[in-house]
């Protein structure tokens, strides 16, 4: 046997090499599971409750829980999902200012905003089709989310659950989510509904969200249906906007409407999808009561901004004349300690407390909250700061790129 041979029967196998590229492919940094990883992946079976250690441990269990289409809808962001990404990116480039810790027991975390006194800066995001999640939909969500330190939860819009029914479910404080329909009458009904149903603040929803998902297509598309070759144009019978694959519910919002909804609403009105400074100081010069820095998770247009990154110029701009809150992406109690120092007077959770009424309905919702708050006191206590009014931008260090 010559030498080439002979390397060639002790070398690996074209089987072992490909094992090898595809774990070092799935360590890569680069890749966005990295960002939401399924930490449990390697267990030898599902852990229950109280096995539950981070806010990621519900995601596996979320997936396995549901059909693919209702994870799909959680996980998707819109396009090639590069904002989705950076969402969760640009907390790593916050670092936490550690200085002379302060015993964690001896923290105030209360915080108030339009009223409402919260034990944690934290609230339940708007969300829809939780239903898909779990029997109990948006009623569950709104149990667990009262169960943990009364945290108050924004109801999304069209919830899978009657907002009657939610309501009942617990006395948590509520709000309520309003996407706006050129009809104003129909408008009217709507938010007048939601503030019958108890809702104390009315969330306006104006950051776009796209009409089509490129995961949720794939999930359409390949069931088991056999292939179609034939060739023809993209939205053949599609006329105005749908031609472009854009609902006539998007890209139509402006100023005028916000303000003639206003009379409607008894109550606090919120803007949420502000991105930019300039935004922010026309809700406050307009008149309106606050404002959520977001980019619906990601979902809204692709390569738009992280929340976190934005969040500096728009505190400048509103110059604490009105409240601020900021989503997207958060995971980690020092995600929601860096958005504190850098000026939101609260985060809203969406992902991870879908993640947790997937995995185990409302006592899941109730588990993930404790978390965070638990991560989030332990955060603030490593900054040596005692109350939420301390945590300023002097408890991080940020390099934004």
């Amino acid at each position: 046997m010559g030498r080439i041979e002979y390397k060639w029967q002790k070398s690996m196998t074209r089987r072992q090499a490909l094992s090898s590229l595809a774990a070092m492919l799935a360590g890569s940094p680069l890749l966005g599971n990295q960002h939401d990883p399924r930490p449990l992946r390697d267990h030898k079976r599902i852990p229950g409750l109280r096995e539950m250690v981070t806010a990621f441990d519900f995601e596996p269990v979320c997936f396995h829980n549901v059909p693919l289409a209702a994870y799909d809808y959680t996980a998707h962001g819109t396009d090639s999902e590069f904002t989705l990404r950076r969402n969760r990116e640009v907390f790593d480039w916050v670092d936490l200012i550690e200085r002379r810790g302060a015993a964690v027991d001896s923290l105030d975390t209360s915080a108030e905003v339009l009223g409402i006194k919260m034990d944690f800066p934290i609230m339940i995001a708007p969300s829809a089709a939780q239903g898909a999640l779990h029997p109990d939909g948006e009623a569950g969500m709104y149990k667990g989310a009262t169960a943990a330190s009364r945290t108050p939860m924004i109801v999304a819009n069209g919830p899978t659950v009657a907002i009657e029914k939610i309501a009942e479910s617990a006395n948590g404080p509520r709000w309520s989510q309003f996407y706006p329909t050129p009809d104003l009458a129909a408008s009217r009904q709507r938010i007048e509904r939601f503030q019958a149903a108890g809702a104390t603040a009315i969330v306006v929803t104006v950051d776009q969200q796209a009409t089509r998902f490129e995961r949720d297509l794939h999930d359409r598309n390949l069931g088991g249906t056999p292939r179609d070759i034939s060739i023809a144009p993209i939205n053949a019978n599609a006329t105005g906007a749908a031609r472009y694959r854009v609902s006539p519910n998007r890209l139509w919002y402006n100023w005028k409407y916000l303000d003639d909804i206003r009379p409607f609403i008894k109550g606090p009105m919120l803007i949420k999808g502000i991105l930019t400074a300039e935004d922010a100081r026309l809700c406050v010069e307009r008149g309106f009561d606050g404002i959520v820095v977001s980019n619906h998770g990601g979902r809204s247009m692709d390569y738009a901004p992280s929340t976190l990154e934005v969040l500096p110029e728009i505190v400048d701009a509103v110059g604490g004349r009105i409240p601020i809150l900021i989503d997207s992406g958060f995971r980690r109690g020092s995600d929601i300690v860096k958005a504190i120092a850098l000026g939101a007077d609260a985060v809203c959770l969406g992902r991870a407390a879908r993640w947790a009424l997937g995995a185990f309905g409302a006592p899941g919702v109730q588990r993930v909250l404790e978390i965070l708050q638990t991560e989030f006191r332990q955060a603030m206590a490593g900054t040596g700061r005692t109350s939420i009014a301390a945590l300023d931008a002097t408890c991080v260090k940020a390099n934004f790129l």
